[in-house]
């Protein structure tokens, strides 16, 4: 399973990792309790690899910030999404000092740990693909 596969919904709890294409939408099935469902096309659905986060030099893909969190807690699930705003605060310093204080708001911090959360409880622990860290450390 690759970031690129996992959905998220705008409107719907959780994520959803992209099954097929239908006449209508597309056809997704939760990573909580693997239920599918059709998502009509009107719906707004965001890939988490093409989501990034605020710093302070250049916005960071959230595939490497998944990574950086893996490291920081061993592999293990973190605090979660209704912790207190300054807990949220204080674990984003520590696995992203560089991050944007003025533009990254609590709210996206629960989102954060919350989807990182449910990956990591489905099993999923690389989230970036080998060849996009070969191509940047080319560069």
């Amino acid at each position: 399973m690759e970031l690129k596969e996992i959905l998220a919904i705008s409107g719907q709890p959780g994520l959803y990792k992209f099954v097929a294409q239908s006449t209508h939408g597309v056809i997704v099935e939760s990573l909580t309790d693997g239920r599918r469902t059709n998502t009509p096309a009107s719906a707004k659905v965001s890939a988490l690899a093409e989501i990034a986060i605020f710093t302070e030099a250049e916005d960071m893909p959230l595939g490497e910030v998944f990574e950086k969190l893996y490291a920081h807690t061993g592999g293990k699930a973190t605090i979660g999404p209704k912790s207190d705003p300054a807990q949220l605060k204080a674990l984003l310093a520590e696995v992203l000092p560089e991050y944007d204080r003025e533009r990254v708001h609590v709210s996206d911090m629960k989102k954060l740990v919350a989807w990182y959360n449910i990956l990591v409880g489905a099993g999923m622990t690389k989230f970036v693909e080998e060849e996009v860290k070969e191509a940047d450390s080319a560069e």
